[in-house]
């Protein structure tokens, strides 16, 4: 209890969070705060430019540990497995049409990276360790759930043949080019060949202002996060509610019972138990708009955005670091 404490007035006191929180409070009470779409890619940009990069020296350094290596497997089964157990549920407690329940599982079973840098963040403000290579990992889990998506769609003929053929050879290419899965992948690569001091030239400007340019992003997010609620709540219902509170919760359960089971360390089982727990709103939401055309946005994105990428920042990643740290040995 005293840990869980602790980690939520680390996390919640943080000036990251305070910002999103910010953005989000001025947001649904009308404000428009939001930054300019361009600005707010660059920002993404840099922060997967940093996450990539750091990761890559990491393994420079040090290379993938077997413990590494058990959870990228479980986070690429996760991601790949998710998508179906999300379309099934939503069927039981929803009249949505298939093309949208198959949509709302990508984002569900792929991952958040601004989540998984707040988790990190609060790690490391509280002084627990963990593997700068788990970024490995987070890279890994985006992909699994939309190629399962994209199957889904089709199995249940959503849209009809049009439709399928957009889930194709231009979706795939969506999803394996796109920007967050090449700029992590890359960077990761380029910060494994140039070590350690490539990541010493470059320090002042992916080191250094990385903190800064995080609570810059998370404003942005908590105004876009806040207006997509304001505007997209009446088509929200209590079931669909309920399901972005309770889905990522189901993924945390198991990633916690895995990491019990693997022996993982505390900051490592805290970090998957986190990408288990997110929802996509960068990659998933661009390749579905190619799958899934007839998609609402409107639903999906507001229940990622809105509702479960809050919900975690607040609450999930301070349980789920406080969880892993009992059932670590």
């Amino acid at each position: 209890m005293n840990l869980y404490l602790s980690i939520v007035e680390q996390t919640l006191l943080s000036a990251p969070v305070l910002f999103f929180c910010l953005g989000f409070g001025a947001s649904v009470l009308g404000a428009s705060i939001a930054l300019p779409s361009g600005v707010s890619k660059m920002i993404a940009i840099y922060l997967m430019l940093a996450i990539g990069f750091k990761g890559g020296a990491a393994v420079a350094m040090d290379a993938l540990s077997t413990e590494v290596l058990l959870c990228l497997l479980v986070g690429v089964v996760l991601s790949g497995a998710t998508p179906f157990a999300a379309f099934r549920l939503l069927g039981l407690v929803s009249p949505l049409p298939a093309t949208d329940r198959a949509a709302i599982a990508a984002h569900y079973g792929s991952i958040s990276i601004v989540t998984f840098t707040a988790a990190t963040d609060a790690l490391t403000r509280s002084g627990i360790e963990f593997s700068a290579t788990m970024v490995a990992v987070a890279a890994a889990m985006e992909a699994p759930a939309i190629i399962s998506a994209v199957y889904l769609l089709q199995r249940a003929g959503a849209g009809g043949q049009a439709s399928a053929k957009r889930a194709n050879r231009t979706v795939m290419q969506e999803v394996f080019f796109n920007v967050t899965i090449v700029v992590l992948l890359g960077a990761f690569a380029i910060g494994a060949v140039t070590g350690k001091e490539g990541l010493a030239d470059v320090s002042g400007f992916l080191v250094d202002p990385f903190r800064g340019v995080l609570c810059l992003f998370l404003l942005d997010l908590g105004a876009v996060a806040g207006q997509g609620l304001r505007t997209g709540w009446r088509k929200l219902t209590w079931p669909l509610m309920l399901f972005a509170a309770w889905m990522p919760a189901l993924s945390a359960a198991f990633v916690l019972l895995s990491a019990l089971a693997l022996g993982l360390s505390h900051g490592n089982a805290a970090l998957l138990t986190t990408l288990a727990a997110s929802a996509s709103y960068i990659a998933a939401p661009a390749a579905m708009r190619m799958a899934a055309p007839e998609a609402r946005p409107e639903i999906y994105l507001t229940m990622a955005l809105g509702v479960t990428f809050p919900l975690n920042l607040l609450i999930g990643v301070p349980l789920y670091i406080s969880l892993a740290g009992l059932l670590a040995p």
